[in-house]
């Protein structure tokens, strides 16, 4: 099964001479279809930076991101933005929803780029509300909406459409335990139903949820693990 997003050595590296700051070095990567991988790591580890080099919004300094088996490098800003409103979900720890549209609005306009209709787009848009807990509140603006539920709004901008990539950035920052347990059983369920994730947390309860564990550390990846227990498991193990 071909992998959906495939690093082959990459290296982000910020400036130049002795100033020069290595985000990433030589770090390589490869999520199937179905999997769900969780990276770890100190504040200023590489975690935000691979994340956004898998999305294409920034390019490697050397090395290779593929996405669906498309060369990122490759591709013109056309493409890339084309790729990145049919193929990726992003969910930004910054959330980055536009202040003048509503949440449904928000989470409509990446279909609507692509060109699906406007009655189309709104009912997805609807169904992703529905998802994420949010029925009701399509209308609402965001500085209508508390943190938590904009963050909702962002995840369900995320997932909507047939996205095959869904990356998250510290998707539950903003959520109570209850609401961020929900968030990560819907990118399961997305995951689960083919779709490949990568989600970048600092906290082990949330990287449980995961098939695979990365641990970064000065842009170098470390150490892999397998799934974690989750807390839920450990109690019922011990039954």
């Amino acid at each position: 099964m071909n992998p959906v997003l495939e690093l082959r050595g990459v290296t982000r590296t910020h400036g130049t001479g002795e100033t020069a700051v290595h985000a990433l070095r030589d770090v390589s990567l490869a999520v199937a279809p179905g999997e769900l991988v969780a990276v770890m790591g100190p504040s200023g580890s590489g975690k935000s930076t691979l994340l956004n080099l898998a999305g294409g919004l920034d390019r490697p300094t050397a090395g290779e991101v593929c996405v669906e088996g498309a060369s990122l490098g490759g591709l013109s800003k056309r493409q890339l933005a084309r790729l990145r409103r049919r193929s990726v979900g992003y969910v930004f720890q910054a959330l980055n929803l536009l202040p003048s549209l509503t949440a449904m609005e928000n989470i409509a306009l990446p279909l609507e780029l692509d060109g699906s209709g406007p009655r189309a787009s709104r009912r997805a848009a609807a169904e992703a509300l529905d998802e994420v807990g949010l029925d009701g509140l399509g209308g609402r603006f965001p500085d209508e909406l508390s943190g938590g539920q904009q963050q909702r709004v962002a995840i369900a901008r995320a997932l909507v459409g047939e996205r095959r990539l869904v990356l998250a950035d510290e998707p539950t920052g903003a959520l109570d335990s209850q609401t961020g347990e929900a968030v990560l059983r819907l990118l399961r369920t997305r995951v689960d139903a083919g779709a490949a994730g990568v989600l970048v947390t600092h906290e082990a309860r949330h990287a449980a949820w995961a098939d695979r564990v990365l641990f970064l550390r000065d842009g170098v990846l470390v150490d892999t693990a397998g799934p974690l227990a989750r807390p839920e498991d450990l109690l019922e193990s011990a039954q």
